[in-house]
């Protein structure tokens, strides 16, 4: 769950810390005071994008630190592992915006790409604002949602349909090409002919291409080669040279060794050298007489090195790349001579391939019918008890004509809010207050299938009020039992059901006015749900009210 949320030099928020509840956290405060400020702080630190038109006036960077702690959560701490961070029960999200756009985003301290924040974002919080009641009208979404509620059963289907799918579409796309390829096939197979005769009667070897270079340097340095061994020789084997200066410092040291030891080392060191020098000289000498300019060798190889850059501008720039060619080349000719029955045995693989594709995607389809008529049920459960008795919630599963990456499947929200009104797709009939209340409902349901821990609602209140709000208050107080969730509103019914209630408001000092939080105490929330109730009408009646709807949540979250 999440701890704490530090900010700083946010937008209005000038340097904000806030410690969360394991349960219901309210966020409440005037309009315009920063609610929606922190929710958007807060999604930055998740992962979300940034801009750095946030910075406060008069700093250079904003950043925001958000601490969780993971204890339990294993699919977390097998993302440290893999990204080799060190674990901890806490877990630190922190990201930096500079002004000049770049971010740094850390994990434990351990800086990280942006997609590898998010990676850590999406198990850990959930954040649902009022776009993601507008997502239930995309038309993926009732396809994606039953697929996440039945997933134990639907995802290893899925996942065999899948793999299918992509051998089915590997094996059309290999169909298409032969028959496309047969219109041109004499033409193409001339030239992979000619390509094979090519480099097969060129009789490449493996390493012979380095070995003819080396030779080809030394043959056209040749001139110079000789005059340097020449030379070498000359000062070894010549009159008073190298050899004959040793030989004479050796005889002169050697008739004196006698008389003091100390130059025996010396003797046995130029005794050494002239031994290794003179074999130099042989070998010196023997090179000199063996070797001499090859005219005809040094043409092989200049016409041999030249066949080898021709072919790899033609077919690789080496050995193991022209290698690979032929052999492709080898393949397509032998594809191509054998085009028609290859063009037969496609046609058979993709009818037998379809033939499954269908009975994987039949049973797919009867899992979801199960699974989505189950969703439906409990989602009509809970809009009913969202003052809406007599609303139904349904979902329709169609079949495509084609089948595609997920199946055949085309699944549509079903609504109606009244009894004896036709039910239709929830996109042309729900009001805002409607689809806020469907979504909840649906969130309820799917509540323990994310595996996400903290759950963020924003504003989700957005166009109810009265027993309705009573009741989106307790729904959201059922979720926060079992998960954390963090609720922006405006509505006293929801904000009396807190576990912790943190009050937004703007505040002025020396000039300049920045957002400040607070966490309430209980004579806190009853003057706030008082002036949520209110205004500025205060009055003894007034605060008893807010006293006793108090009084009440606390008594409902007892009784559940």
């Amino acid at each position: 769950m999440l701890q704490s949320l530090h900010v700083h030099n946010f937008a209005l928020i000038e340097d904000a810390k806030i410690d969360f509840a394991s349960g219901f956290n309210i966020f409440t405060g005037e309009t315009g005071a920063g609610k929606s400020i922190l929710i958007d702080a807060f999604g930055v630190v998740l992962g979300n994008r940034a801009s750095a038109d946030y910075i406060r006036s008069g700093a250079d960077s904003f950043w925001v630190q958000a601490v969780f702690d993971i204890s339990g959560l294993e699919a977390v701490k097998a993302l440290l592992a893999q990204q080799g961070i060190d674990e901890e029960d806490e877990l630190f999200l922190r990201r930096r915006i500079l002004a000049n756009g770049k971010s740094q985003a850390t994990v434990n301290g351990v800086q990280v790409p942006l997609a590898v924040l998010k990676s850590f974002s999406e198990l850990l919080v959930d954040i649902h604002g009022q776009h993601e009641n507008q997502a239930l009208l995309k038309p993926d979404a009732p396809l994606t949602l039953v697929d996440l509620y039945g997933r134990k059963e639907i995802a290893p289907v899925l996942k065999t349909y899948q793999t299918l799918y992509e051998a089915y579409l590997a094996t059309q796309a290999r169909l298409t090409q032969l028959e496309n390829t047969g219109s041109e096939r004499e033409r193409i197979l001339d030239r992979l002919e000619w390509e094979i005769k090519e480099i097969t009667d060129a009789a490449l070897e493996a390493g012979e291409l380095e070995v003819l270079q080396e030779e080809a340097r030394r043959l056209q340095n040749s001139g110079k080669i000789m005059t340097a061994v020449s030379s070498a020789h000359e000062y070894l084997d010549a009159e008073r040279g190298i050899l004959d200066g040793l030989a004479a410092a050796k005889d002169q040291l050697g008739a004196v060794v006698r008389y003091d030891e100390r130059l025996s080392s010396v003797c046995e060191s130029l005794e050494s050298s002239w031994i290794t020098l003179d074999e130099c000289r042989r070998e010196l000498s023997d090179y000199l007489s063996s070797e001499e300019y090859d005219a005809e060798r040094a043409a092989y190889v200049e016409v041999r090195l030249d066949l080898w850059y021709r072919l790899q501008k033609k077919y690789g720039d080496s050995y193991e790349a022209i290698e690979a060619y032929l052999q492709q080349a080898q393949q397509q000719a032998d594809d191509l001579t054998q085009l028609e029955t290859n063009i037969a045995k496609a046609r058979q693989l993709l009818t037998q391939q379809k033939s499954e594709l269908e009975q994987q995607a039949q049973g797919l389809s009867q899992l979801r019918c199960k699974y989505a008529a189950e969703l439906a049920a409990k989602v009509t459960t809970h809009i009913h008890d969202l003052a809406m008795q007599e609303g139904k919630f349904e979902i329709a599963v169609a079949a495509k004509e084609m089948p595609g990456k997920t199946g055949k499947d085309e699944l549509t929200f079903l609504f109606t809010a009244n009894l004896g009104e036709p039910i239709r797709p929830l996109l042309k009939v729900a009001s805002g207050g409607e689809l806020s209340r469907v979504a909840l409902a649906i969130k309820t349901v799917l509540l323990n299938a994310s595996g996400v821990p903290t759950m963020v609602f924003d504003e989700i209140d957005t166009g109810v009020g009265g027993v309705t709000a009573q009741k989106m208050a307790e729904k959201i107080a059922v979720i926060a039992k079992v998960g954390q969730v963090l609720c922006i509103t405006h509505l006293p019914q929801i904000a009396s059901f807190a576990d912790r209630h943190i009050l937004i408001r703007k505040e002025s000092a020396g000039g300049r006015t920045s957002t400040g939080l607070t966490t309430l105490d209980e004579e806190g929330r009853i003057q706030e749900l008082m002036r949520m109730t209110v205004g500025d009408n205060v009055s003894e009646v007034a605060y008893a009210n807010a006293k006793e709807l108090l009084a009440a949540a606390a008594k409902n979250k007892q009784a559940r």
